[in-house]
């Protein structure tokens, strides 16, 4: 693979417009920022769902943090690499890195689905479990089956990036930068120790408009099957995400009183090295600028430590010899590893993140239970009263990507509604479908 065609400007479908001061992956993250789909995390869980705290990060706030470390990281790495490839500095300027990592962090999370990680368990297992799924399989292939049991956020996400009702047409770097999981679901993972292929990057709906992407960026095939490399930048999405979740997840953890002040400043400590200062800590008034200055520290030295080895593995990650996370490879790999293993234990697994997920689970699940039901029945042409009527409060947007014996196309419609609610819309719906809340007048 070359940076050359990897840093491709071109959007699928459109002309270039007139000139313009922003560069064209200013414009992606713009789009992406103004789009409805990222506006509704900021009512989609983090780690804590339905969170009281003020302090405490959404979806929304946790996608901007993102966000700044990948306008960071992408900076200084393409800040490198056009000084190694003089032939670069016509093409794009480090700012264009910073602006393609920014872009595709900030939309790393956009397809996830109410309640986080357990609303994609809800809607798999919805599938995985169901009376009906015998029926549901004489009416799909077998890719298509794989993409159902198998709910994957990073797939819906791309699937929002690309549909025409939201505008945004992407450019094929951002695109690239975004897809950390460049296979069909279909495509099982044949080597453990490639992070590429953990997961599945887009649904049968995109399969070939991501063929045309990949195409477009030179990402060379990894197998006779539907999948390819990883996009280099790509990696870069992926440590922007994993140094906020590491850090900011202890932050809030320590807000919350499940992890102690003294706990978070050991497991930092040793990332922020010399530049840790007890005694500049100590005069900070508040547990919140006590936390804000550790974080920072720490996030400056993860920066710094992920450029230098994504540089370093430039020809690795362009050949694809090199499949991991950059953050496994630094110094404070080790740290990292310690604040994971506290996190699953005294954050991700509290009471308060358990029976939260479990209500999760309840309302997903109870909300399929129906809409699949009268879509299931729209689409062979037997809908009942009950059906018509539930059919008439979709949004028209819903309605209107409907259509006749498109069995597949339109479950993934009726998932788009579901995965792009928010937490407090999927709780409210699932009150007014089970009639446990009448309207009021």
């Amino acid at each position: 693979m070359n940076w050359q065609q990897l840093l491709s400007p071109y959007r699928a479908g459109s002309k270039h417009g007139a000139e313009s001061i922003r560069s064209e992956f200013e414009k992606d993250f713009d789009r992406i920022i103004f789009s409805l789909p990222f506006r509704r995390m900021q009512d989609k869980t983090q780690v804590f769902p339905l969170p009281e705290d003020d302090f405490v990060h959404n979806r929304l706030t946790h996608s901007l943090e993102v966000a700044s470390v990948g306008r960071s990281l992408g900076k200084l790495a393409g800040e490198q690499l056009i000084a190694r490839h003089r032939q670069l500095s016509g093409q794009v300027t480090p700012a264009d890195f910073g602006a393609i990592v920014s872009a595709a962090s900030l939309a790393h999370d956009v397809g996830n689905p109410p309640f986080g990680h357990a609303g994609e368990k809800a809607i798999s297992g919805f599938y995985q479990s169901c009376a009906a799924k015998d029926e549901i399989k004489n009416h799909i292939t077998g890719d298509e089956w794989a993409d159902l049991v198998d709910f994957e956020g990073n797939a819906q996400g791309f699937r929002l990036l690309n549909q025409s009702l939201h505008g945004l047409k992407l450019t094929f770097a951002t695109l690239g930068a975004f897809t950390k999981y460049p296979r069909q679901s279909a495509v099982k993972q044949q080597d453990k120790h490639r992070i590429s292929q953990k997961k599945y990057g887009f649904f049968q709906t995109e399969k070939e408009l991501f063929s045309a992407v990949a195409d477009g960026l030179g990402l060379l095939p990894q197998s006779r099957e539907t999948a390819w490399l990883r996009h280099p930048l790509a990696f870069l999405v992926e440590a922007a995400d994993d140094i906020c979740y590491h850090i900011i997840d202890l932050e809030d953890g320590c807000t919350l009183g499940l992890v102690s002040l003294e706990e978070t400043i050991e497991l930092l400590r040793p990332i922020i090295g010399k530049r840790f200062n007890r005694q500049k800590l100590t005069a900070k008034a508040s547990l919140h600028e006590k936390l804000g200055t550790l974080r920072a520290l720490a996030i400056n030295e993860l920066i710094n430590e992920t450029v230098a080895i994504f540089t370093g593995q430039e020809e690795g990650l362009l050949s694809g010899s090199f499949d991991e996370p950059l953050t496994g490879r630094i110094s404070a790999a080790g740290s990292l590893q310690e604040i994971r293993q506290l996190s699953v234990e005294r954050i991700y697994r509290a009471r308060v993140v358990l029976e939260k997920e479990v209500a999760g689970f309840e309302v997903i699940e109870g909300l399929l239970e129906t809409l699949h039901r009268a879509v299931h029945n729209f689409t062979l042409g037997k809908m009942s009263a009950r059906d018509k009527t539930l059919m008439g409060l979709l949004p028209q947007a819903v309605k209107v990507g409907l259509a006749p014996d498109n069995y597949y196309g339109n479950i993934r419609v009726m998932l788009d509604f579901v995965s792009g609610m928010t937490d407090s819309y999927a709780l409210t719906m699932y009150r007014k479908l089970k009639g446990m809340t009448l309207p009021s007048w």
